[in-house]
């Protein structure tokens, strides 16, 4: 079905595998037409409850973007190229009602760095590294390095990475909150799957709601407190609350419907 991807569901979580080892990953216009489609398709599909996105082989997430496809284009193309990037894949997968983790295999560098941190959170293994080296090529990050990186580490140290283009370790990365978790390159895919399988146990509305409260309180939303009250009001009419309160009650396991 895909030409640059790879995907499979098991047991709820949809796994996305960028698959140009070749080209280290890299993002191109096929991949990002390719992953904005899969992320419609587990958007829509009741059997996913979760994604992964991650790369193959063993030297990269995603190094960067296709530089080969850059050197016609001038300002309008240039513009044009990161607004559709940012509707088809990055801003949704930032917004996406379903949880996605970011395994960060190895080089996540400008666009692959940008396309980590887009996702909910993220886990890497020991031989990741990230970075965004645009101002080596004259140019500033496209899909949100700015503002997510910033938001991310801080003002100061984002400030420094995306001026100096330095690429941190999986260690420094972890130090700074850019990732969550390290782990041998092995165990990658088992630990988020192992979180996801737990993240699946929830409700999945509740799950939704902090999705995008999370995100509001990250762009410095003023009526984030007051949307956090709204949501907090919708989820009493829900069943998954009554199950919830009353599984609680009942001292069992709560099963979710998400309804």
């Amino acid at each position: 079905m895909y030409q640059t991807i790879l995907t499979h569901t098991e047991q709820g979580i949809c796994t996305i595998t960028i698959n140009r080892p070749d080209k280290m990953n890299a993002l191109n216009k096929d991949v990002i037409q390719e992953l904005g489609a899969a992320l419609e398709a587990a958007r829509i599909d009741t059997a996913v409850q979760a994604l992964i996105l991650t790369g193959a082989g063993e030297k990269a997430f995603v190094a960067g973007a296709d530089i080969t496809e850059f050197t016609e284009l001038q300002a309008a193309g240039g513009k044009a190229l990161a607004t559709v990037g940012a509707e088809l894949v990055f801003n949704k997968i930032e917004q996406f009602t379903k949880p996605i983790i970011a395994a960060v295999n190895g080089f996540a560098l400008g666009g692959g760095c940008e396309l980590a941190m887009a996702c909910h959170f993220r886990i890497a293994s020991e031989n990741a590294k990230f970075g965004q080296p645009e101002v080596n090529l004259g140019l500033i990050p496209g899909y949100g390095g700015t503002q997510r990186l910033t938001q991310l580490i801080g003002k100061g140290k984002a400030m420094e990475l995306l001026m100096t283009a330095d690429m941190i370790t999986a260690n420094e990365a972890l130090q700074l909150g850019l990732v969550n978790h390290v782990v041998p390159k092995e165990e990658l895919l088992s630990l988020a799957n192992l979180i996801l399988t737990k993240i699946c146990t929830k409700a999945p509305i509740a799950i939704q709601h902090i999705i995008h409260l999370v995100n509001q309180a990250a762009i410095g939303a003023k009526d984030g407190l007051q949307q956090e009250i709204d949501l907090f009001g919708a989820c009493f009419d829900t069943e998954d609350k009554k199950e919830g309160i009353s599984a609680f009650l009942e001292k069992r396991k709560a099963s979710f419907k998400g309804a």
